[in-house]
């Protein structure tokens, strides 16, 4: 029995109790050490030191661009045609039919197989030119399209999963079932934190003002899958207490906390020895990370330092917790920190019926801050190694769902074409990639699956997504699966 095999989680335990103890009891050694030990300080993790200590010698594959990222995710699918990818042709097409030399048999959902019609919806909302690349983006975006210099702009992404639980688990895991690995937990388990009093990866799900009814968000989308538990991601709250049974209990006292901690992990160190399940390791790990939660998560969540020129930046519901822009506020606090990976999952885009009501808040609920987010990151010198990536988990449809009028429509899901963007280290600004018909239908020009956004997303970070691996199951899993991914260069410097 090798330390690999215990390192990736094969627990025969009447094996490990014969051949494990030593191992276990090396690779507790450390943890040893700063048991009673007072909560550590922030310091500084090399890539490289952190990979070694994850058992990947060889990370970073290759220099990173960026040492940290912000996914902005928007959940229930953006319809890309009011927002970024302009059909001004469509006027013409009003409340005429999908011609099937478009549609050309391809999939449905079951909220539209049964239409008998599929009738144009030309988008209602003016588009401009904006910035000195022209790119032309639709009103609904007054803060952000004043950086469309800054970001690459990719009308070309696309997927295989037309419904939204198997679409959001594909592109935040690489696989539309359950149980695989998150994006932020492949980063956590590869490049390790930058800071020892926060985890590596932070989630917040960010409230909404658009369609009241959404798609539920489940704790796998940033779960860590096959990899240990240690590298899951840690949700936030906007109230009570930041992370659950971050305080302590009633009527204990830190230093009574610090002693149950101390008889817990020597209780777990002897489990450790005798069994060799490397998830004991893990909790002994996760305790003591939330011991010293306790002081840096609320330093984090406290906004009362910043100026009010900032708090203006992000808008008015920034002072609001759980509001997308406090979250996008808090991303960049996250970051300055030295959190690795940070997602934001803003719900409510699932606009099936009455658009034209639910997208400008939707919309209003993002533009300002994610445009201040970048605002602010490029303005304290964090651009350079930072990346930001918006985005959901599929389209929308040119023909209307239900009921079409001049003044409202909705819209299906659509997979066959979407639009992503990303900014920040190591991206080409003012780069529109990709194109679709006139019906935002099909692609035309440069395809970009979701497993190539992931793959770029990684190789940005410094990763190859194709050897990144993690045996279980007697595989070598990666995020971007059997099939592989490729780095879209022409969306990189």
């Amino acid at each position: 029995m090798n330390f690999n095999e215990i390192a990736n989680g094969i627990t025969r335990r009447s094996l490990f109790a014969q051949s494990a103890a030593g191992l276990g009891a090396a690779a507790l050694a450390s943890l040893d050490s700063r048991v009673g030990a007072a909560p550590a300080s922030a310091t500084e993790q090399s890539p490289a030191t952190a990979a070694t200590a994850n058992g990947l010698g060889s990370l970073p594959h290759h220099p990173p661009q960026a040492k940290r990222a912000i996914y902005l995710f928007m959940s229930g699918a953006p319809s890309q045609m009011d927002m970024w990818d302009h059909k001004p042709a469509m006027a013409d097409w009003y409340d005429k039919d999908l011609p099937e030399s478009i549609r050309q048999g391809q999939r449905l959902t079951t909220m539209t197989s049964g239409q008998s019609r599929f009738p144009i919806a030309p988008s209602i909302y003016k588009f401009a030119p904006q910035g000195q690349s022209g790119t032309m983006v639709s009103e609904l975006l007054p803060h952000t399209s004043k950086h469309v210099d800054e970001i690459a702009l990719v009308k070309s992404m696309h997927t295989e999963a037309i419904n939204h639980d198997p679409a959001i688990t594909y592109i935040c895991t690489g696989d539309q079932l359950p149980g695989k690995a998150s994006l932020g937990s492949w980063l956590s388990y590869g490049l390790g934190t930058e800071n020892e009093n926060l985890p590596a990866f932070l989630v917040m799900t960010a409230s909404w003002t658009g369609r009241k009814e959404a798609q539920a968000l489940y704790n796998r989308l940033w779960g860590s899958g096959f990899l240990p538990s240690k590298y899951q991601g840690v949700a936030l709250r906007s109230s009570g207490d930041p992370v659950l049974y971050l305080s302590n209990p009633k009527g204990v006292d830190p230093t009574v906390r610090r002693e149950m901690l101390n008889s817990l992990a020597k209780l777990n160190q002897v489990t450790a020895r005798s069994v060799g399940d490397p998830e004991t390791q893990a909790r002994i790990a996760q305790y003591e990370m939330a011991f010293r939660m306790q002081t840096s998560v609320p330093d984090l969540a406290n906004i009362n330092d910043e100026p009010q020129y900032i708090l203006d930046l992000y808008g008015p519901d920034v002072t609001t917790p759980g509001t997308f822009a406090n979250c996008c506020l808090m991303a960049r606090r996250m970051a300055e920190r030295g959190v690795r990976f940070t997602q934001i999952f803003h719900r409510g885009w699932d606009q099936h019926g009455n658009l034209p009501k639910d997208l400008p808040n939707q919309c209003k609920d993002v533009d300002q801050p994610s445009s201040a987010l970048l605002t602010d990151l490029r303005q304290r010198g964090m651009m350079d190694d930072t990346l930001v990536v918006w985005g959901g988990e599929f389209g929308r449809t040119m023909y209307c769902q239900g009921k079409l009028s001049k003044t409202t429509y909705g819209r299906d899901h659509h997979p066959k074409c979407f639009t992503v963007w990303l900014a920040g280290a190591g991206v080409r600004g003012g780069v529109v990639h990709g194109a679709t018909d006139e019906f935002s239908y099909n692609i035309t020009e440069n395809p970009v699956h979701i497993r190539d956004l992931n793959a770029t997303i990684l190789h940005l970070m410094g990763i190859d997504a194709n050897r990144f691996t993690y045996a279980f199951k007697g595989l070598d899993q990666r995020l971007t699966g059997v099939e592989g991914g490729s780095v879209v260069p022409e969306l990189l410097t």
